[in-house]
């Protein structure tokens, strides 16, 4: 098994809906999207955190811990049943990555489309040391922890401008 988002067969609405595992890791379908599935799964990072963002702190940095780790059993059931690690399809790993960079900064459509714009920029242009991470780590591990890099990679960059701003 790969860990390469390469075109390989896609999934289809039958294993969306064959097992809760696969619902949440194909992004609740959004992962199915024929174009751009990894900014569709993206775009839901957005209510995620709408659900997390009168929690405290705390309870915001466990749930995401948690939706982690949930991550990381669901997107290595859905690579093993497709065959390949880290396939285009799922992305549960951007849905929670993207929630945990909008808690960090302020709850403005601007804040969050700079937010929105850096991730996506960072998990695709993948620079070190998340291309590493990403061709070295396999697994659910591995489909999660790109992500979370990419995230850190974009909080760092605006906590930056909020410092500077």
């Amino acid at each position: 098994m790969t860990n390469t988002r390469a075109s390989y067969p896609g999934p289809d609405a039958a294993l969306l809906v064959s097992h809760p595992l696969h619902f949440l890791s194909l992004g609740l379908g959004s992962g199915l999207s024929p174009k751009a599935p990894g900014t569709a799964g993206t775009l839901l990072g957005f209510p995620l955190f709408w659900m997390l963002m009168d929690l405290p702190p705390w309870q915001q940095g466990l749930s995401l811990l948690l939706l982690f780790m949930l991550g990381v059993w669901c997107c290595g059931f859905t690579g093993r049943a497709l065959g390949v690690s880290d396939h285009g399809a799922i992305v549960w790993d951007e849905i929670v990555a993207m929630a945990g960079v909008l808690i960090t900064v302020p709850s403005t459509w601007g804040w969050g489309v700079a937010a929105f714009a850096l991730f996506r920029l960072f998990d695709i242009w993948k620079p070190f040391p998340i291309r590493w991470a990403d061709r070295h780590i396999k697994g659910g591990l591995g489909v999660m922890l790109d992500d979370v890099l990419a995230a850190i990679m974009a909080i760092v960059v605006l906590q930056l401008f909020q410092w500077w701003i």
